[in-house]
C-alpha cells in the first residue's frame, strides 16, 4: 500500500492542472478554490491521498494546530507571533543554576517548583535568580518556538 501511495504522488509532480482539478472533484467531492496555485494543489492532494490511506492527525495534535492558530489570529503584530507549546503534564525540567539543580514538575494547569504550584516559569525563575527573568528563556524551552508568519521554525 505504502508504495501505490507513493507512486500516486510522484505522479502528482507531472500531471497537468486539468487532471489535478478532476483529483481534487473526486477526492473532496467539491471543486478546488478558483485561483489556488498548481504546487499548493499538489500538497493538498499529496496530503489527502496518505490520509485517506493511513489515517490523519491525532486529535492531540489537531487541538495544538487550532491552539497555535488562534494565538496567530488575536496576535497583535501581524508579522511575528510568539507560540509555546505546551508542555505535557508529567514533563519535568531540570536547570543546574549556581552549583544547585532546580527541578520543576509540569501538570495539568501549573508548574510545581519544591511542592509549590506556579502559573508560570517567569515566576520560578525569578524565584531561583531574584532577578527578571523570562521562564521559557531560563529552562530552555524558548528557542524553537518562535514562529513567523509566513516563515518556517
Amino acid at each position: 500500500m505504502a508504495s501505490e501511495v507513493s507512486d500516486q504522488i510522484a505522479k502528482l509532480e507531472s500531471s497537468p492542472r486539468s487532471e489535478l482539478l478532476v483529483l481534487w472533484q473526486k477526492i473532496f467531492n467539491k471543486t478546488a478554490p478558483v485561483g489556488m496555485r498548481r504546487e499548493i494543489l499538489v500538497r493538498f492532494l499529496a496530503y489527502k491521498i496518505q490520509e485517506n490511506a493511513f489515517g490523519g492527525l491525532k486529535s492531540s495534535t489537531r487541538a495544538e494546530l487550532v491552539r497555535i492558530a488562534k494565538g496567530f489570529e488575536n496576535a497583535d503584530s501581524p508579522s511575528k507571533k510568539i507560540v509555546r507549546r505546551k508542555l505535557r503534564s508529567g514533563t519535568r525540567l531540570i536547570r543546574p543554576w549556581r552549583g544547585e539543580n532546580h527541578e520543576i514538575f509540569v501538570t495539568d494547569s501549573t508548574y510545581e517548583y519544591r511542592g509549590v504550584g506556579y502559573r508560570s516559569l517567569s515566576e520560578i525563575a525569578r524565584k531561583i535568580t531574584g532577578t527578571q527573568w523570562s521562564g521559557p528563556a531560563f529552562f530552555g524551552t524558548k528557542k524553537t518556538n518562535l514562529l513567523q508568519k509566513g516563515g518556517d521554525a
